[in-house]
């Protein structure tokens, strides 16, 4: 099956400076913000659990940004809608565990793995039948189990930094209360600003001596490894994570938003992008539901493409920076990046909550979930995929009247 063909003509400089304004420059500044702060922290959290380094991080958020970036300008301009793409934060997350056991290197190489995958599903044009084999609610099941921490954490942050999370929450649920001054600073915003001045307040801030902040990208590339038990406990996992839990989301949102967004191109696109950024430690890419939300929230639909290539150019600036971001944040107390995490992951766990227990497969979910949540290793394969594994056979064992269509 061929790829979607492209929207022709290309928009020309003269066209895209035309067609852009002050609107869709705010959109961009506020969906930037939002990929820069609640998910970067999510990282930080991530690389500090898997004793990465802080030249591991910094290389894995230059991938996210730059060559994310630079494929988002590409299919934006091709296909002439918002379609910005990053790294799928549920991959990120099913990292975590995975690196008590495995290494950086046998990671990356089930990255790659996954592109290959993702490309394959998308140039053969078998993504609707693979996004339609997994129940949706088994598959959350297993989101709302590896995000679960980040909900702990963030509750473990007044107990070790009372004077960071408390405000920082309070500003959070001001924000969120206040809907007409949610239009000029976004929720997390709000709480990353207040985390800030607390930080200042306290005298917390610890950056690291003798380390000059401000650095530009030094990326690194990496030799992956390709490790069976790694490709086992990842690759279906990130897989569907990326097509059913990232990549259904921005979809359903563009075209409620009256885009038609090319599926099987997409899906050939994270996988292109999923094997390039894995060589430099990123995790699989997706496309952004949050960020493509915000950008086609409002406006012109013909006019909204030049939101996202305004986005782009921020999180090349950003990728560009990685080494001095990471620096600063890392700087920040534990508190701080537990409180942001976990307040940009709630909504993203009442989300998985509600799709895993609201309706059918819940039995098979709940499995999927418990056993997500051990996060015990069989084989040296991670939680995650035997939740899916144990979750499907619970599913198909009980629950088999809910898998027959409608009479």
């Amino acid at each position: 099956m061929p790829l979607e063909p492209a929207v022709t003509p290309v928009p020309r400089p003269r066209q895209i400076f035309a067609d852009f304004g002050g609107l869709y420059a705010s959109n961009a500044v506020v969906a930037f913000l939002f990929s820069a702060t609640g998910p970067v922290a999510i990282i930080l959290t991530i690389g500090a659990r898997g004793r990465l380094s802080e030249a591991d991080i910094a290389s894995w958020i230059f991938a996210a940004f730059f060559i994310n970036g630079l494929l988002s300008i590409a299919f934006t301009l091709a296909y002439r809608q918002p379609l910005v793409f990053l790294w799928s934060i549920p991959g990120a997350v099913l990292l975590g565990p995975a690196l008590g056991h495995l290494t950086f290197a046998q990671c990356i190489g089930a990255f790659l793995v996954t592109g290959v995958l993702l490309l394959i599903l998308g140039l053969t044009g078998w993504i609707r039948r693979a996004m339609e084999a997994i129940p949706m609610p088994i598959v959350m099941a297993m989101v709302a189990g590896v995000f679960l921490r980040f909900g702990l954490d963030l509750v473990r942050a007044f107990r070790d930094g009372l004077w960071i999370a408390l405000p920082m929450t309070a500003a959070f649920v001001l924000l969120t209360l206040e809907k007409r001054l949610a239009r000029f600073v976004p929720p997390l915003i709000g709480a990353l600003a207040v985390g800030g001045a607390m930080i200042w307040v306290l005298g917390a801030f610890r950056p690291v001596p003798g380390l000059d902040l401000f650095a530009f990208a030094s990326p690194v590339l990496y030799k992956p490894v390709l490790s069976l038990p790694a490709i086992i406990e990842l690759v279906i996992p990130l897989a569907i994570t990326v097509l059913a839990a990232q990549n259904a989301q921005g979809i359903a949102i563009l075209t409620s938003a009256g885009h038609r967004p090319p599926i099987s191109a997409i899906t050939a696109g994270c996988g292109a992008g999923s094997m390039l950024t894995a060589m430099f430690g990123s995790v699989s890419t997706c496309l952004t539901g949050p960020v493509n939300a915000v950008l086609a929230g409002s406006g012109d639909k013909d006019r909204q493409y030049t939101a996202a290539l305004f986005f782009c150019v921020l999180a090349l600036s950003f990728g560009l920076l990685a080494p001095f971001f990471t620096r600063l944040l890392l700087a920040t107390p534990g508190p701080f990046i537990a409180t942001l995490a976990g307040l940009a992951m709630l909504r993203v766990l009442q989300t998985a909550f509600n799709t895993s227990f609201g309706g059918k497969f819940s039995f098979g979910a709940l499995i999927c979930f418990l056993i997500t949540v051990a996060d015990i290793t069989i084989w040296r394969i991670g939680a995650p995929f035997w939740g899916l594994v144990f979750g499907l056979a619970v599913s198909w064992l009980f629950e088999r009247d809910e898998q027959r269509p409608p009479t």
